[in-house]
C-alpha cells in the first residue's frame, strides 16, 4: 500500500510596514518591488509624507525574509526603522505594485538629498552608442537631483521641477520596467524630452560644452548653472585667470575650491588618505580640505597663505563633461559676488555674472532649492562638516524629547535655519552671511521653503541673545513669542543634539564673537551645560575689544590689547594706529571687554608677523594654523581662580611670544607652541572643572574647533585624562550649526510648560 504525505498549505498572512529613514528618491520602492516579487509576495508599496509604507501579503516565512531584507537595502537608501503597523489574514491581493504617493499622516517628512552621478550613468554618458551619450542631465533611481528639484513632498515627479518635462515614450518605458535602473526614477530624462543646456555670451556653435572649454583654455571665466545654483569656473593653473576671478568676485584672499576629474587627479595635487578619498567620492560630493603637495601646477593664488586647498569631484553629468573635455583642474567657486547668496535662476546669473563672465552655461530646469557645495575637513580621523549644504538631508536630528514646534533663525554669519517638529529637528542648507538685502531675501526664501517642505506650526521663534543681530530683528517682526538663546549655550546644545545627549557636560565653546548676558563679548568659554541651562565656570581672561567690528577685521588691535594687558609697550605692535588704539584702551573709549579665543588667535598672528588684518572671517587663524607644523613645547598659559570663575591667563603666553619674536624664532615654531599651549590649557581647565563637578564629558564646539591642529591636540589631551569627548561631524562646529542649538534649547524650555511632555 502506498502512503502519501499531505503537507499543509501555509496560510497567507498580511503585514503593513512603515519604513523610516532615507528611503525616498533613492530607489527604495523599486528595491522593495523586486524583493517582494522574488519572494512570491503580493501587495503594494508607496511613498508617504514621513517615509515608505508597504502593504504586503504571502507566506509568513517570506514576509519575515522581506523584513530582514529591508535592513540590507542598497545604498544610497538608509533604513533607520521598520515599524509593523498592522497584520492579519491576507486579503487576496494579486501581484505587487508601486502605488501613487499618499499625503496623509503627521510624521515629519524626509526630503531626499541630491546624489552625485552614479558609475552606471557615467558609463552611459561617455558611451557614443548610448541614447544619453553626452547628455548633461543624466540620472537614474540611484543618482541625480533630489532636494534642489523637490517642490513638495512626498517625492514624486509631479512634485519636482521635472514635472515640466513629460517623459518621451522611451523614458516612460524605462520608468515602468521593473528590470530597468530607471524604474520609478523621478528625474528620468533624455535629450528628446529632458532639460536643455545652452550657452550665452559669444557665438557658441552647436555644442555649449565645447564652447565653454574653448573659453576656459583661453583663460576666460565661465558661469555654470548646476544642481543648486551657479558656479564660476576658470583654469586652476593660470595665475592670470585666478587673479581676474578674484577681482571680479571682490574676493582678494579667501580660498577657491578646485574641481578635479577624479580621485587620481586629486592625489597628484594633494595629500590624501583613505578617509579623505572616501569623503571625496561619496554621493554628497563635498569640497574636502586637503594638504597641497609641494610643487604642482596649481596657481598660487588659489589659496593664499594656506597649505590646504578645497578639492572636490564632479557631481553631475555636466561637470563630468566639462572636466573630461578640459583635461585639467578647474577653479569651481560659488557664482556670486563676495558674501552674496549664490545665483540660482538664469536671470540672476545674467544680472550678477553676465557682466564679467565670458560665457554662461545655462539650462531650462528650475531650481527649487538654493544649495551651495558642502565643505568637510578630516579632523581626528573622521570627516567633519564645515558647511552643511548640497548632498546632505536637512534631518531629522532626534531631539530626545517631544515639544511644540519651534523655528530658529540662526546666526548672522554662516547662517542656517532650523525647524523642529515633535521630537525631531531639521536644519536648512547653508544660507550664508546676512549682511546684504539679497542675502536676507535668500533667508526669507529658505525659511518659507523649510516650512513648506517640513510642515509644522511654530509656536515660538528662537534667536541669538545679541540685540543687534539681523536674526534678532527677524524674530521681533514675527507674530510669534521670541525666545533668546545665548550664543555659546546654543553651540553646546548643537553638539549635544548631534551626539544624541541630554545630560550635563563641560561645554568648551571657543569662537570669535558671542554676546554675553553680562553685556561683554564672550568667545573663550567653559560652560556647565545641558539643554535646560548653562553656568559659566571658566573663561579666557578678558581684554579690551577696541573699535567693535573693526577689531574683528584688524587683528593688530587685539595685539595691542593683549600686549597692554601683559604690561608691555604697545609700540611693539608694528601697525599704524596702535597709539590711538592704546589711548582708547587706556580711557575705555569705544571698547568692551572680550574673552574671545578667536581674537587671541588674531593677536598672536599679528605679533608673529603672520597677518595684521583679515579680508575674510578667520583668515588670521587659518594662516596661523597652517604654520603650526611642529611638535613644540607649549607656551605658558596658566589657569587660576579669579573670584567665582577659573581664568585662562594669556599674559604669560603673550610675553613669551614677544620674546620669541625678538629672538628671531620662526613663525612656524611660534604657531606650533601657541597651538600646544591652547590644548594644554583646555585640558587643565577641564580637569579643574571636573574636580568641582565630577563631570567627565567634554563637548568641543564653536568655530575654533574647525581648526584641525587645535582639535586633535585637545582631543588627545582630554582622552589621556579620561574624558569622553563629543565633537561635531554632521553639523558645523561654527555658526552654521547654531540654529540647531537655538531650536533645541527653545524647544526644551517649551517642553517644560505644563501640558507638554518630554
Amino acid at each position: 500500500m502506498t502512503v502519501e504525505a499531505v503537507l499543509p498549505i501555509p496560510a497567507r498572512a498580511r503585514r503593513i510596514l512603515a519604513v523610516r529613514g532615507a528611503v525616498q528618491g533613492v530607489g527604495f520602492r523599486p528595491f522593495v518591488f523586486r524583493t517582494a516579487v522574488r519572494l512570491g509576495l503580493t501587495g503594494e508599496v508607496w511613498n508617504g509624507v514621513g517615509g515608505v509604507t508597504i502593504d504586503v501579503e504571502g507566506d509568513p516565512v517570506a514576509l519575515d525574509w522581506l523584513q530582514d531584507a529591508l535592513a540590507e537595502a542598497p545604498a544610497p537608501a538608509r533604513v533607520e526603522a521598520v515599524e509593523e503597523t498592522g497584520r492579519g489574514l491576507a486579503l487576496g491581493a494579486l501581484g505587487f505594485s508601486i502605488r501613487e504617493s499618499r499625503c496623509e499622516g503627521d510624521s515629519p517628512p524626509r526630503v531626499p538629498a541630491d546624489l552625485a552621478t552614479c558609475e552606471a550613468c557615467l558609463a552611459e554618458l561617455f558611451d557614443a552608442g548610448d541614447r544619453r551619450h553626452s547628455y548633461p542631465f543624466i540620472a537614474c533611481a540611484a543618482c541625480g537631483p533630489r532636494y534642489t528639484a523637490v517642490v513638495a513632498v512626498p517625492y514624486d515627479r509631479a512634485r519636482t521641477t521635472f514635472a515640466a518635462f513629460p517623459p518621451c515614450a522611451a523614458c516612460r518605458s524605462e520608468y515602468e520596467d521593473a528590470a530597468s535602473r530607471r524604474f520609478h526614477a523621478q528625474a528620468i530624462a533624455c535629450p528628446a524630452c529632458g532639460p536643455r543646456l545652452f550657452a550665452e555670451g559669444r557665438d557658441t556653435g552647436e555644442d555649449p560644452v565645447v564652447a565653454a572649454v574653448e573659453v576656459l583654455r583661453e583663460g576666460g571665466l565661465v558661469g555654470v548653472r548646476g544642481l543648486g545654483g551657479m558656479h564660476v569656473a576658470c583654469d586652476a593653473r593660470l595665475a592670470g585667470a585666478v587673479a581676474r576671478l578674484r577681482a571680479a568676485k571682490q574676493r582678494p584672499d579667501k580660498p577657491f575650491a578646485v574641481m578635479f576629474a577624479d580621485a587620481v587627479a586629486v592625489s597628484q595635487a594633494c595629500l590624501m588618505d583613505g578617509v579623505a578619498r572616501h569623503a571625496l567620492e561619496g554621493p554628497e560630493r563635498p569640497i574636502v580640505l586637503l594638504r597641497r603637495r609641494p610643487g604642482g601646477d596649481l596657481a598660487a593664488g588659489i589659496a593664499p597663505g594656506l597649505t590646504e586647498i578645497g578639492a572636490f569631484l564632479p557631481g553631475t553629468g555636466l561637470h563630468h563633461l566639462l572636466l573630461r573635455a578640459f583635461r585639467g583642474p578647474l577653479v569651481m567657486t560659488s557664482g556670486n559676488l563676495s558674501d552674496e547668496p549664490i545665483a540660482v535662476t538664469n536671470d540672476e546669473a545674467r544680472r550678477g555674472l553676465g557682466g564679467w563672465c565670458d560665457l554662461l552655461l545655462l539650462n531650462d530646469r528650475d531650481i527649487a532649492g538654493r544649495a551651495d557645495d558642502s565643505v568637510t575637513r578630516i579632523i581626528a580621523g573622521a570627516p567633519r562638516l564645515q558647511r552643511r549644504a548640497k548632498g546632505h538631508e536637512s534631518g531629522p536630528f532626534p531631539l530626545g524629547f517631544h515639544a511644540p514646534d519651534v523655528l530658529a533663525v540662526g546666526a548672522d554669519l554662516k547662517n542656517t535655519i532650523c525647524l523642529t517638529r515633535g521630537a525631531s529637528a531639521f536644519l536648512s542648507p547653508h544660507v550664508g552671511d546676512l549682511e546684504s538685502l539679497d542675502a536676507q531675501r535668500a533667508w526669507d526664501e529658505t525659511c518659507a521653503r523649510m516650512q513648506r517642505l517640513y510642515g509644522g506650526r511654530p509656536v515660538a521663534v528662537a534667536h541669538d541673545l545679541h540685540p543687534g543681530y539681523h536674526g534678532t530683528g527677524i524674530a521681533a517682526r514675527m507674530a510669534l513669542p521670541a525666545i533668546a538663546v545665548q550664543h555659546h549655550h546654543a553651540h553646546v546644545a548643537s553638539c549635544l543634539v548631534e551626539n544624541g545627549r541630554l545630560d550635563e557636560v563641560i561645554g568648551v565653546a571657543w569662537d570669535g564673537t558671542g554676546h554675553g548676558p553680562d553685556g561683554t563679548v564672550w568667545g573663550g568659554e567653559f560652560l556647565r551645560a545641558d539643554l535646560s541651562r548653562f553656568t559659566r565656570v571658566a573663561r579666557l581672561r578678558p581684554v579690551a575689544l577696541a573699535g567693535g567690528d573693526a577689531a574683528v577685521r584688524e587683528g593688530w588691535r587685539m595685539a595691542v590689547a593683549h600686549v597692554m594687558d601683559a604690561k608691555l609697550d604697545p609700540a611693539r605692535v608694528k601697525a599704524r594706529g596702535c597709539r590711538t588704539v592704546a589711548r582708547m584702551i587706556e580711557t575705555g573709549t569705544g571698547t568692551v571687554p572680550t574673552s574671545s579665543m578667536g581674537r587671541l588667535f588674531d593677536a598672536v598672528a599679528s605679533l608673529a608677523g603672520v597677518r595684521h588684518a583679515s579680508s575674510y572671517e578667520g583668515q588670521a587663524a587659518l594662516e596661523l594654523e597652517a604654520l603650526a607644523v611642529h611638535d613644540e613645547e607649549p607656551y605658558p598659559l596658566p589657569v587660576a581662580r579669579v573670584g567665582a570663575l577659573l581664568e585662562v591667563d594669556a599674559r604669560p603666553l603673550i610675553r613669551a611670544v614677544v620674546d620669541d619674536v625678538d629672538r628671531g624664532v620662526t613663525r612656524e615654531v611660534i604657531a606650533s607652541r601657541f597651538h600646544a599651549a591652547l590644548g594644554a590649557a583646555l585640558a587643565a581647565t577641564c580637569r579643574a572643572v571636573r574636580e568641582q563637578s565630577a563631570l567627565r564629558t567634554v563637548a568641543l564646539t564653536g568655530g575654533c574647533f574647525a581648526n584641525r591642529r587645535l582639535t586633535e591636540i585637545a582631543v588627545a589631551a582630554l582622552e589621556a585624562d579620561g574624558f569622553e569627548v563629543l565633537l561635531h561631524a554632521k553639523v558645523p562646529p561654527g555658526d552654521g550649526g547654531l540654529a540647531l542649538g537655538q531650536a533645541a534649547v527653545a524647544a526644551w524650555r517649551l517642553a517644560l510648560v505644563p501640558g507638554h511632555s518630554r
